[in-house]
């Protein structure tokens, strides 16, 4: 079974729309931004967490600049894992970063999917949520992965049809929400104990997880139709968009519950605030709303990132085993994926699962910034100034954030860290194979 031709993935050119693209995009941001971010943000930051929105969206503005230039001058299927090629090489650096960005996405499936368990335990009165809640988020999943087995045109109809619904169904949420509040002044000097600069910007960093789902779209160049254009617009779109929805719903959810109902219902605090202005029914809006978001952002996220590292495997920059399975490359990643997805699913929380997802993306994002600053800038006419901005930006989130939970949890750091070594050694052992290989013959 280990045949060369079975390393190439089958890509559909002009199978995605612009459309599609940016229904792929915002279904991964709005589902893990709003629905479980908003109470870790608060528990950071006090009531400046819709200010913490609005930070990040500052930072992520900066840093899709590169992906933009980057995506209108190679598009590819392999999205950033093609930029940090056409950067780094067949090298470390690359394959590492590449890694750390795939593993962040499969990060993002799990944070989804644990959401939509506590989203729809809101539904029912039982306290056996430790079981109930991983159980549901794995359910989902392996529902996402059979649809993700089917063509191009049904993914993008299912996420843009999911993307429709609760985009509509959450600006319905935002204004009612403000529109029923008894107060809409929101008391921005309500903060918690610990607040300061190091956690707003930790706040600031949970943020940007919320909007880096953008990056899901720059997986789409090799079947979006156009791409040397409609990448970057898809990717500036779903920004603009998602900004003004974070905006109306973070002050919604700042004016209809207290700062420690924010707190305490942080894993569920849209449906938290909709119950008591909107009652019952708000609940069960809300609830359905998050199921519906979170769904769809889990079938565009395995729908890129299987995609992202069927590349990489292509470049032979990651190792490879077929484990037996027929079909293509693209069948295998995918499956390689799911199972990774479940079993963090299955064994971390959200607080754990979102803390090594922004940690691991805003240090593939760095390497980014830096490697079209120092190999690529003149080719694709990129701006010095706001290279540079991007770079500081991501380190002093970076920065805040782990000072936070240095001093709150560290074992979730010591994870990040011993994950980082461990993926830099087998990147390291396997490269050194193929040169070996590639010398030898």
């Amino acid at each position: 079974m280990e045949h060369s031709a079975d390393r190439t993935p089958e890509y559909q050119e002009n199978s995605l729309t612009l459309i599609g693209a940016v229904a792929l995009g915002t279904g991964v941001m709005i589902g893990a931004g709003i629905f479980a971010l908003t109470g870790q943000m608060a528990e950071m930051t006090g009531a400046l967490f819709p200010l913490a929105f609005l930070s990040a969206a500052l930072v992520v503005s900066f840093s899709a600049y590169s992906y933009v230039k980057m995506s209108n001058a190679y598009p590819s299927a392999g999205g950033i894992g093609m930029y940090l090629y056409k950067a780094y090489g067949s090298s470390l650096a690359t394959a590492f970063n590449a890694l750390l960005m795939y593993f962040s996405m499969v990060i993002a499936q799990s944070f989804l999917a644990r959401t939509f368990g506590s989203y729809t335990m809101q539904l029912f009165d039982t306290g056996d949520q430790e079981i109930l809640v991983p159980a549901l988020g794995v359910g989902l999943l392996l529902v996402a992965f059979l649809i993700n087995l089917s063509a191009n045109r049904l993914i993008e109809g299912v996420a843009s049809f999911i993307g429709f619904l609760k985009i509509g169904g959450i600006i319905i949420f935002g204004v009612v929400g403000i529109w029923a509040s008894k107060n809409l002044a929101v008391d921005f000097s309500r903060t918690t104990p610990d607040s300061g600069i190091s956690s707003f910007l930790g706040a600031t960093a949970l943020g940007i997880l919320a909007f880096k789902g953008f990056t899901t779209i720059t997986n789409s160049g090799s079947e979006l139709q156009d791409p040397h254009r409609n990448v970057g617009r898809a990717i500036t779109i779903s920004i603009a968009f998602c900004v003004l929805v974070y905006t109306l719903v973070g002050f919604a959810v700042a004016t209809n519950l207290s700062l420690p109902d924010i707190i305490a219902t942080k894993n569920y605090s849209l449906a938290a605030a909709a119950k008591p202005t909107l009652g019952d029914y708000g609940l069960w809006f809300t609830v359905v709303l998050a199921m519906l978001a979170t769904a769809g952002g889990i079938i565009a996220s395995i729908f890129a990132v299987s995609r992202m590292l069927a590349m990489l495997t292509q470049m032979k920059l990651v190792p490879h085993s077929h484990f037996g399975m027929p079909g293509s490359i693209q069948k295998h990643t995918l499956v390689y994926t799911v199972v990774l997805g479940l079993v963090l699913t299955a064994f971390f929380d959200l607080t754990r699962i979102a803390a090594l997802g922004i940690i691991f993306y805003l240090i593939m994002d760095i390497a980014v910034h830096w490697g079209i600053l120092r190999y690529l800038r003149q080719d694709i006419h990129a701006n010095l100034l706001i290279l540079f901005t991007a770079i500081i930006l991501d380190l002093l989130v970076l920065g805040g954030f782990l000072w936070v939970k240095i001093m709150s949890d560290p074992l979730v750091v010591l994870v990040a860290i011993v994950a980082m070594v461990m993926i830099a050694v087998v990147e390291i052992v396997f490269l050194r194979k193929q040169a070996l290989a590639k010398a030898s013959s």
